[in-house]
């Protein structure tokens, strides 16, 4: 009689203030794109899952929000309430910082990780923007006596660099479970909630710095058809200037979006785009819960 190989299954929650690389590294590890990334900070506002599996280990990620204080909106709320609701259940908790950076904000939010949580990483990010390498050993020796860290593994989701060491730390760590997903499987997000977070993407790296923060993309319409999907997306803004400024003079700006988002979605949904894009106000719609939650945000 063969013996039963034991099946180990977890959910892995990575958390971290705005821009530290959480998606970026997320895409690294699952080797897919399943959650946009921008030099933006704030970028990521939904809690989305990146599936990793390694013959009998299954990892269950969960990308998450950046938390950040100061401002009150009730879009920046909702993700503060993500990210930190996303901190409680799970079996690891890997927490990202940026390298050669830690501050009371840092101090904050590991402070309210649950004394539940038995297996807190922490993540150095971005190591291959530090000159002064000679500077990193002083400082991951600091930030080792901020918390009782089970591993601690620099590295750079960018680059690619040291991953590797971090899934090993992971996998190591996983409690004994069935497999909640198909081996295959990378996301658990759908197409269409994908198209409209590949548009969004398009659009915050196009813009200036403070309309990012304004827009919101819903689809209207997501048709696959044999040959080609049809996809038509009404992105929101919050006054007319930024309107202005999506669409561009003679509308440059808003086919270079819309080209880019085609390209991306053909590439991820393997088949011919047609897409279509219109720019509509909303206005206040990040400081108002009922027009959130018509616009597709979880406020439960």
């Amino acid at each position: 009689m063969s013996k039963q190989i034991k099946t180990q299954t977890g959910y892995v929650s990575l958390v971290g203030k705005t821009n530290v690389g959480k998606s970026t590294l997320l895409n690294q590890i699952v080797e897919q794109k399943v959650s946009i990334t921008s030099r933006k900070p704030q970028t990521t506002r939904h809690r989305l899952l990146g599936i990793k599996t390694k013959g009998s280990r299954q990892a269950i990620f969960i990308d998450t929000p950046g938390f950040h204080q100061g401002q009150k909106r009730a879009l920046n709320r909702y993700m503060n309430k993500v990210a930190l609701g996303a901190m409680s259940g799970v079996d690891i908790l890997v927490y990202v910082i940026e390298a050669l950076k830690f501050d009371e904000e840092d101090e904050r939010l590991l402070s309210q990780i649950p004394e539940t949580v038995s297996n807190v990483l922490l993540v150095i990010n971005k190591v291959d923007r530090v000159l002064q390498k000679d500077r990193l050993l002083p400082f991951i020796a600091n930030v080792s006596t901020k918390f009782n860290f089970s591993d601690i593994i620099p590295l750079s989701a960018l680059k690619g660099q040291n991953i590797e060491s971090l899934e090993d730390s992971i996998f190591s760590k996983l409690p004994e479970g069935n497999h909640s997903y198909p081996d295959d499987q990378v996301a658990d997000t759908t197409e269409r909630f994908l198209a409209s977070e590949i548009i969004r993407e398009k659009c915050i790296t196009r813009v200036g710095d403070e309309v990012p923060y304004r827009i919101s993309v819903m689809i209207d319409l997501f048709k696959p058809e044999e040959t080609i999907t049809h996809i038509d997306a009404t992105l929101f803004v919050e006054r007319k200037s930024q309107k202005g400024i999506v669409i561009g003079q003679g509308g440059k700006r808003l086919k270079a979006i819309g080209t880019a988002a085609r390209l991306d979605l053909e590439e991820v949904l393997q088949t011919k785009v047609m897409l279509r894009l219109w720019v509509k106000i909303k206005n206040g719609w990040t400081d108002d819960e009922a027009m959130m939650s018509t616009m597709g945000y979880d406020l439960g």
